[in-house]
């Protein structure tokens, strides 16, 4: 029985999406709930799973093709017998079809669109190292292998005719690539224009002594570990720090709906993370009433999804305040941009020795630059200053967490 292969039904935020990678390809077999396509949009990727063991009959929208909710993607049979294992008798009966369709150019497994790609810049398959389920070329894959061809003819080395294409380029002319945007970086492109265009926004500064923290984590980490299975990191106490502030300045936990200033009585924490393909923020749901590992374990399954592109799209909406980490990459200080309709960003930086003034004499310390961006509409900077001071407070003095003062 053959049935249509739909792309999901977006959320209302999501207009469109587009194919990303068919992971099975016409007259291949499929198991039930086995993954056969990826759908982009531009916050998550979206998962496909056949609905039944058998066969992809026709790929209606291929890699790169726009689809709409709910929109036909391709035709399924249901209980037919596919072409992953080859069958002796078929291989007798067409060898040379058998060899054209399945391997045109060798024993590699491509994609339809990696197969166009190779064709077009005349590239052997066989050279092409394979990165997609069971060793599949993908389009990425080939199209890493010409500009990595493309780069050593640049810098001089010669490559045989065959293994790609020759670029003729005028004199002085330097060569250039042109890719388009993914969904998710032009979201983040937008909510990022937005947010400069339609916000009166303004960052204030500080620091922190990090050695209390630090040497907390370290008198304690073997403890949590065998207590909790995960290690204490810093970002579960700027959690709990930003949560205790938050209570005690609301504006900054709010959030802005046209004419009204909605004032939130919960604490949802996005932690932004940086995955290969965009910035995300997941969310914390309830930080308040969350222990240190409880917190850890959130942040480490939502940074292994976020890796992995298997983000829910409720995961990742609804926060009420955000905390971003530069420091991760070496960044010793920025302005973190607000992420709408929130009205304030916490940005944490690089921990670095410097030498400090502690009663009249100078001391190496562990210092840490915080940054607090906030919407002026929103949050006075009195309000902005007394919030960051307070969590400087709590981490300098981490008891004060606990003590709630």
């Amino acid at each position: 029985m053959s049935t249509e292969i739909k792309a999901p039904v977006f959320p209302e935020s999501v207009a469109e999406g587009t194919v990303a990678t068919w992971h099975k390809q016409p007259g291949e077999a499929c198991s039930r709930d086995e993954l056969i396509v990826d759908i982009e949009t531009d916050k998550v990727v979206l998962e496909v799973v056949a609905p039944a063991d058998g066969v992809i009959e026709e790929v209606v929208k291929g890699e790169g093709d726009t689809v709409e909710s709910g929109e036909v993607i391709g035709k399924f049979k249901e209980g037919a017998a596919g072409e992953s294992k080859p069958a002796e008798t078929k291989k007798e009966e067409a060898p040379k079809e058998e060899a054209k369709s399945e391997a045109p150019s060798g024993d590699a497994i491509l994609s339809p669109a990696a197969r166009k790609l190779a064709e077009e810049n005349d590239v052997d398959p066989n050279a092409v190292k394979g990165t997609g389920k069971d060793g599949r070329v993908t389009k990425e894959d080939v199209q890493k292998h010409v500009d990595s061809a493309k780069s050593s003819a640049s810098a001089g080395a010669a490559k045989p005719a065959g293994e790609m294409p020759q670029v003729e380029l005028a004199a002085g002319e330097r060569p250039e690539k042109r890719v388009p945007m993914t969904r998710l970086r032009s979201s983040i492109a937008k909510r990022l224009v937005s947010a400069q265009q339609n916000a009166a926004m303004l960052t204030t500064f500080n620091e922190v002594n990090m050695a209390p923290i630090m040497e907390l984590r370290k008198q304690y980490q073997d403890t949590f570990v065998k207590r909790h299975g995960i290690k204490l990191g810093f970002m579960s106490f700027f959690t709990k720090a930003a949560t205790e502030a938050l209570k005690r300045f609301p504006a900054v936990n709010a959030s802005i709906d046209g004419n009204d200033m909605v004032y939130h009585g919960y604490q949802d924490i996005g932690v932004a993370v940086s995955t290969d393909r965009g910035l995300v923020v997941p969310v914390v749901r309830d930080a308040d009433a969350l222990g240190l590992a409880d917190i850890e374990k959130k942040i480490v399954e939502y940074g292994t999804k976020a890796k992995d592109g298997k983000l829910g799209i409720e995961e990742m909406t609804g926060g009420t305040f955000t905390i971003t980490n530069g420091g991760i990459f070496g960044s010793l200080i920025s302005t973190p941009i607000l992420n709408p309709p929130q009205t304030a960003i916490l940005g944490m930086h690089k921990i670095q020795e410097r030498p400090m003034a502690v009663n009249g004499k100078v001391e190496i310390l562990p210092m840490m630059y915080l940054a607090l961006s906030y919407d002026h509409r929103m949050i006075d900077g009195k309000e902005a200053v007394q919030f960051l001071v307070a969590i400087k407070e709590m981490l300098e003095d981490p008891a004060r967490i606990l003590l709630d003062i």
